[in-house]
């Protein structure tokens, strides 16, 4: 009786119909399988007029240490984004979850806001923020930091300023919703037996949100690493990602199977960091 009712969705009498998934299958089906099948296709060509088949455009990216280096940056843009992303949102966590219900739903607007603005005007205003005349500069020169504005446009450092306000929703959104499911006794009796507030949170409060973490992490670590506008016009030409380069090839060079092997590429990189932290996430420890 248990083992029929396991098998029909936990109901007796149950019966899974499964044409209920048919139009998520269909969906997926002509919305990711198809073109990725495409795509896989297409890279198998060895010219950019797709003549002839081969794994020249495949040996070629692969065999440069200049592709080698923008799939490492590519990766390390997402882990820098995801730690930057980290350090401010936890101290954020905590005070929301220390706030009162009414400042609790304006900290909720301030961060939701940023979702509601599109991607583009965001990172057109960090242009202004951190251009050498913006006001990031002015202000550490106003407090006497700096005597000459810094580089901040098209470096690695001044992208990661941005992307980190731009995906910090996507990490805060899923930690506020684990830590406010959170058991306060648990923070208290730790207090109580003379941890101190470090070590609360290393051996506490940390561990209960790793699922909530996880989940933001592998959000803003797709997002960031798949950033086309972001990289492009705050990175700029000196710093080379594989969307900006799948850009170059497929728009601009009109190399399709080239731009095909960097697009599988980008999507098994993302892929990977993904899987990486779903490993990470059987760990995790939810009560």
């Amino acid at each position: 009786m248990a083992a029929a009712a396991a098998g029909s969705g936990g109901v007796p009498g149950a019966r899974v119909d499964w044409r209920l998934a048919a139009p998520l299958g269909l969906t997926y089906l002509a919305f990711f399988a198809a073109p990725f099948a495409i795509l896989l296709g297409i890279s198998f060509y060895a010219d950019a007029e797709q003549t002839r088949l081969g794994l020249d455009s495949w040996t070629k990216f692969y065999g440069d240490a200049f592709y080698r280096k923008v799939i490492f940056d590519t990766l390390k843009l997402g882990v820098f984004a995801v730690l930057a992303t980290t350090l401010l949102a936890y101290p954020l966590a905590l005070v929301f979850r220390a706030s009162s219900p009414r400042v609790q739903r304006l900290l909720i607007f301030i961060i939701l806001m940023p979702l509601l603005t599109s991607v583009v005007i965001r990172t057109f205003a960090w242009i202004v923020i951190l251009a050498r005349e913006g006001v990031l500069n002015q202000t550490l020169i106003g407090l006497g930091l700096t005597s000459t504005p810094l580089n901040l446009l098209q470096t690695e450092l001044g992208l990661v300023i941005a992307l980190t306000q731009i995906e910090m929703p996507l990490m805060l959104l899923p930690l506020l919703t684990i830590m406010n499911q959170m058991d306060q006794n648990l923070v208290d009796a730790s207090r109580a037996l003379g941890a101190s507030k470090w070590r609360t949170f290393f051996r506490v409060i940390l561990p209960l949100t790793l699922p909530g973490w996880i989940a933001g992490a592998t959000l803003v670590f797709a997002s960031a690493t798949t950033a086309f506008i972001s990289q492009s016009v705050i990175g700029g030409a000196r710093l080379v990602y594989l969307p900006s380069l799948i850009w170059q090839q497929s728009m601009v060079v009109y190399n399709w199977p080239f731009a095909a092997v960097a697009s599988l590429t980008l999507l098994f990189t993302v892929l990977a960091g993904i899987m990486a932290l779903g490993w990470l996430g059987r760990f995790a420890r939810t009560s």
